[in-house]
């Protein structure tokens, strides 16, 4: 519906997928802290959101532009002697601060849904 196809919900949409993307890597993360040899993943999000912007335009790539191609390994840092490098209090701190955001695009998509429904009611 062209309704809610504006460059603001695109983004917001985007970002959300971002998040949701980086939550899953995290939890990962976590859930791996015990594995020997497991190397920590991270999602590169401003990468990931930059060419997912630079490509609304264009839906056919915008279809093939995938997350998983974003995520990296740490394979520089080693912080256990079995070569499993999760620090748990950097994953957690990681954890909070990705929910700040998913929160804060929710706000900011309610936000455009309440000045839309404002701006129908108002006819």
């Amino acid at each position: 519906m062209a309704l809610f196809d504006t460059t603001g919900f695109r983004i917001l949409e985007e970002g959300l997928q971002i998040v949701n993307q980086t939550q899953r890597v995290i939890e990962q993360n976590i859930v791996n802290q015990d594995t020997p040899g497991y190397k920590c993943k991270y999602v590169y999000f401003s990468g990931v959101l930059r060419d997912k912007l630079n490509a609304s335009e264009d839906t056919k790539f915008k279809k093939e532009l995938h997350l998983s191609s974003y995520i990296y390994t740490d394979d520089n840092t080693y912080d256990q002697p079995d070569g499993n490098n999760v620090d748990n209090d950097t994953q957690q701190a990681l954890f909070v601060k990705n929910a700040l955001l998913q929160d804060a695009l929710i706000n900011q998509m309610n936000s455009e849904f309440t000045l839309m429904r404002t701006a129908m009611s108002r006819n």
